[in-house]
């Protein structure tokens, strides 16, 4: 299958917001791919390299300016293979290695050809196909109900091999995917509400927890052994040694537990999420992480993800010791859950997850049976930059440049950047408000007068060696342009710095 095809149906995705017609043209070129090539034809379409990271980064490759090709050659399978030789390149010499290999990559494709491998190879490949628009893709593809690819994709983690699955062998190569301990699976993510009212708004009658702020664990145990995944799967047993410990003694025969791995000081009170972050992974003197788990997925042979939320519940409260397990209540009062929510704030956690008491376990997916609630924190800071944007915001300037002002030096201290909260209209607004600010370019990059004023909300301020303020904030987007602040209004750096 040649590459271009697959560009192609990449910007007929990116070019409409019709979920029917993104659905209808990945369908297409799925049907039309060779069985050994779904796999890879549905990585590229969700925007990901089946290779994972392959060490190329924006710089190398942005700072290659080959001329394209004239007439489209390249095929799916070449390109493939090329990709996993960049990967495997390391030692001395790497460097120039995998410079030769994409400059010749490169030379091979249209123009249309290298913005997409550019795109993808960085992660940058936006076009609108979601994960539930794949997995639509793949089910009309192959003629079968699409809940048989969505549980086969949350059981399996990946939807690439359940793409070919699914094209190969229809609804009995689908039957194949199974729960099994020691496979990992995607965790099931949350919406966010401004407020627990808000929330049980949502859900109705709700279970109301503690919300953990460290590094996502799954943990996998049977007749003794135990491994311990991350949020993306990754093996991390060793980055967490006594969570095989604590299991060991507990007389489980087999489970899956969800959960978090995070820092707790000598008082019992988390310490703040970097500090959960820089101990992940190495013993230190503040010495290893704590687990709170709040979800069982399976237990002694018995598959829980099916099951309602109290069920799931009584499972981990019945294998594990109450210190192991997140607080939760059960309520539909939004008082009841107000308090609760005020109450974990208190004890230092970042906020409570409020779940549906009817939900099943939705390995994967953002539903609407999870909603998360934390304090909303926002300040006003000064547009420094902005970065061209890709896929589907190509032409708009996107990225934001964030600072904060510095009284002292007068100046504007860079805290960071965002491209979240952003709708077409404001996209449409910022582009022509920056190109009236502009004063010079790098690459991508437009730096502008620092007159712009943005609200932005954010989760929290960690340190950070990155930017010259020494802080960085977590999770910010933009809330909103503040045409009644000038750029002296704005908060500084001092202020920043207090959320730490």
């Amino acid at each position: 299958m040649l590459l271009r095809e697959v560009v192609d149906c990449s910007a007929e995705v990116r070019s409409t917001r019709s979920r029917l017609a993104k659905t209808s043209a990945i369908a297409g070129l799925l049907g039309r791919a060779e069985p050994e090539l779904v796999p890879t034809v549905a990585s590229y379409l969700s925007g990901e390299l089946p290779q994972g990271k392959i060490g190329v980064g924006y710089a190398l490759l942005y700072g290659l300016d080959e001329p394209a090709a004239a007439d489209p050659s390249l095929t799916v399978e070449h390109v493939d293979r090329v990709l996993t030789e960049l990967k495997a390149i390391s030692g001395a010499g790497s460097k120039q290695r995998r410079v030769d290999i994409l400059t010749t990559l490169l030379g091979a494709a249209t123009d249309a050809e290298q913005d997409f491998l550019r795109n993808l190879i960085i992660g940058e490949l936006r076009q609108g196909a979601s994960g539930g628009i794949m997995e639509e893709a793949v089910a009309q593809a192959a003629g079968v109900p699409v809940g048989l690819v969505r549980r086969a994709a949350m059981l399996n983690g990946d939807l690439a091999p359940v793409a070919r699955a699914a094209l190969s062998d229809g609804a009995d190569g689908l039957s194949a995917f199974a729960l099994e301990v020691f496979s990992p699976l995607q965790p099931m993510l949350a919406q966010s509400a401004e407020s627990a009212a808000a929330a049980l708004e949502r859900t109705g009658p709700a279970a109301v927890e503690y919300k953990i702020d460290g590094a996502r664990i799954q943990v996998h145990h049977q007749a003794g052994k135990t491994q311990v995944f991350s949020r993306n799967l990754r093996d991390v047993t060793s980055q967490v040694p006594n969570v095989g410990e604590v299991l060991a003694g507990l007389g489980i025969d087999s489970c899956i537990l969800d959960g978090e791995a995070i820092a707790v000081g000598r008082s019992g009170r988390p310490e703040p999420f970097q500090e959960s972050m820089s101990r992940f992974g190495r013993q230190s003197s503040g010495g290893p992480l704590a687990a709170y788990f709040f979800d069982c997925l399976h237990l002694n042979g018995t598959d829980l993800i099916d099951e309602p939320t109290p069920v799931r519940a009584q499972a981990l409260a019945g294998a594990l010791p109450g210190g192991l397990i997140a607080p939760r209540i059960e309520t539909d009062s939004a008082q009841e859950a107000t308090a609760f929510f005020e109450q974990a704030v208190a004890d230092g956690f970042e906020g409570v997850m409020i779940k549906a008491l009817d939900a099943p376990y939705e390995a994967g997916r953002r539903g609407a049976a999870w909603i998360k609630v934390k304090p909303v924190h926002t300040l006003d800071l000064v547009v420094l930059a902005v970065e061209w944007g890709s896929g589907r915001r190509q032409g708009w300037l996107s990225n934001l440049h964030l600072g904060a002002r510095d009284p002292e030096s007068e100046s504007f201290v860079m805290l960071g950047k965002t491209f979240k909260g952003l709708t077409d209209d404001l996209l449409t607004w910022q582009t022509e408000r920056f190109l009236e600010l502009e004063t010079h370019r790098d690459g991508r990059t437009v730096y502008v007068r620092p007159e712009q004023v943005v609200e932005i909300a954010f989760d929290g301020v960690q340190r950070s060696s990155r930017y010259p303020g020494g802080v960085a904030l977590r999770f910010a987007r933009v809330k909103g342009y503040r045409d009644d602040k000038d750029a002296a209004d704005a908060d500084t750096i001092e202020t920043v710095r207090g959320f730490v």
